[in-house]
């Protein structure tokens, strides 16, 4: 099973890389918004209130740069070259919907 922890692909990366921050935004509702209700009034809640975004993108980005630190210095770099990859993209919509709204 942990065997695919040490693939050295850019294929996983950009598979890590775009789940990993929705693992991130799960940390998010656990650590802030559990007590408000379910995951899911969580997301809505969070289509009617806009200053909670940047907030939400920035903890899920975190767990993008936990996993990238962990697969570069574990010089697994094809792997570390995806995560960084989507972590650029994801944080590059953060910008545009901070900019929108």
């Amino acid at each position: 099973m942990f065997k695919i922890f040490k693939k050295d692909n850019l294929k996983l990366g950009l598979l890590w890389g775009f789940i990993a921050p929705f693992i991130g935004m799960y940390g998010y509702y656990l650590w802030k918004a559990r007590s408000a209700g379910s995951f899911i009034e969580f997301v809505k809640y969070l289509g009617w209130q806009k200053s909670i975004i940047t907030t939400m993108v920035s903890f899920s980005l975190l767990a993008n740069a936990i996993l990238f630190t962990i697969y570069i210095n574990s010089h697994i770099d094809k792997t570390a070259k995806g995560i960084f990859i989507m972590t650029l993209i994801f944080a590059i919509g953060a910008l545009i919907l901070k900019i929108m709204y």
